[in-house]
């Protein structure tokens, strides 16, 4: 099963993808706002998180500084999110908000900017990765333990936080050279 989303209202409208041709067209018609729109069955038509992944999987740079994975759950389905050198803010996919690393998801719990992971280079060179909540309302929580308001966590690869009912596991990016 697929799910696209209805351009206007963010509704999803789920499909059997199976039945039907790459190339082929398909019309919907969203029972939420009524509006009607179409899709091609194919690779052209790539979401936002999508092209962001492919981008970070051709440019080097942003590849290197990791990723953080989303666990499938009742509300959000598995995704890979690159990171980025500096603040990157983590929080719900909402229209019209610009934010670094948006997971689609419809968990009521997690805000629109709930956490930030900043990503840094040592002296040697070596990434630093640092958790902090967002004043998010109901916090962020790394390895099960509630991170303060204030409270900075230095987190490494395969550390998991959870953001209200969504639960994240940063990658870190492979070092090539030991310095």
């Amino acid at each position: 099963m697929k799910r696209v989303r209805c351009p206007k209202c963010d509704n999803y409208i789920q499909f059997d993808e199976t039945k039907y041709e790459i190339g082929q067209s398909l019309v919907f018609i969203c029972d939420n706002c009524h509006k009607q729109f179409s899709i091609r069955i194919g690779k052209a038509k790539l979401n936002a998180a999508n092209q962001r992944q492919e981008v970070a999987d051709e440019s080097t740079g942003m590849q290197e500084c990791g990723n953080v994975v989303v666990i499938e759950n009742t509300f959000a389905y598995k995704q890979v999110l690159p990171l980025h050198e500096g603040d990157n803010v983590i929080g719900r996919r909402s229209k019209g908000m610009d934010i670094d690393v948006p997971i689609e998801t419809n968990d009521p719990s997690m805000d629109r900017r709930h956490c930030i992971i900043n990503v840094k280079r040592n002296k040697q060179g070596k990434l630093i990765y640092t958790l902090r909540d967002n004043d998010s309302i109901t916090g962020t929580f790394l390895m099960n333990e509630l991170l303060g308001a204030k409270e900075r966590a230095r987190i490494e690869d395969g550390a998991i936080f959870t953001l209200g009912a969504t639960t994240l596991i940063l990658r870190c990016a492979e070092e090539n050279e030991e310095l």
